[in-house]
């Protein structure tokens, strides 16, 4: 699970954030801050993964948090969630290295996009050697880019929960899947599975391959995009 804190003055906003992040999959709220003084205080005891930072804090700047962050050896990494949009502020926190810069107001499905993006590339760093080539760098900067959230309106006769399984067991796989293989290992019939496969490839969640061998229709096998 990824421990995540909460930065923000209101303390309103910093609960519907906490909400969100506690309902994404692979996320747990470790603690909420308020303050730059609480936000510190809370990462030097709490460790979190991932911080969500508010820009306008009673007591500073949120980017003076980042910057205070620099020389530590165990620095969370950093989504800011904030009204600022000035171009300047934007340039700012990217040199800093904030993997997301989200602008406010947003909806609940652009912050579980960006946490399942996240996600992803945490997971994938994980998996890496200890030393990475040129292909694996540039997969991991396409990572945070590309859009990974699971649809939040399925299709009549889809389930929510059920999209997400897939989703979720294809992107467990090591290599493409079947529809079949997907079947089995989630204990539904190969059409439902081809069913919601076939839907998360339309929206853009999943790649779809096709593998042709001998004669008959080619096998559609199923990854993460």
């Amino acid at each position: 699970m990824i421990a995540t804190l909460i930065v923000d003055d209101d303390f309103r906003v910093s609960r519907i954030h906490a909400a969100h992040v506690a309902a994404t999959d692979g996320f747990t709220v470790v603690g909420e801050a308020h303050t730059l003084s609480e936000a510190r205080d809370a990462i030097a005891t709490l460790r979190p993964q991932l911080v969500l930072l508010d820009l306008y804090l009673p007591d500073g700047n949120g980017l003076d948090l980042v910057k205070s962050l620099a020389e530590e050896p165990q620095r969370p990494d950093v989504m800011v969630i904030t009204a600022a949009r000035d171009v300047e502020t934007v340039r700012t926190a990217m040199q800093l290295g904030s993997i997301h810069y989200v602008v406010k107001p947003f909806t609940s499905a652009t912050l579980r996009e960006r946490l399942y993006s996240y996600r992803d590339l945490s997971e994938r760093l994980g998996r890496l050697p200890d030393e990475a080539d040129q292909d694996d760098v540039d997969e991991l900067f396409r990572t945070l880019r590309r859009p990974v959230a699971v649809p939040q309106t399925p299709r009549k006769g889809h389930s929510a929960p059920t999209l997400e399984l897939v989703r979720q067991t294809v992107r467990d796989s090591a290599a493409p899947i079947s529809a079949a293989a997907v079947a089995e290992r989630l204990g539904v019939s190969r059409p439902t599975a081809q069913r919601y496969l076939s839907y998360l490839a339309e929206h853009g969640v999943l790649r779809l391959e096709l593998k042709y061998g001998g004669a008959g229709r080619p096998e559609h096998l199923y990854s993460s995009v």
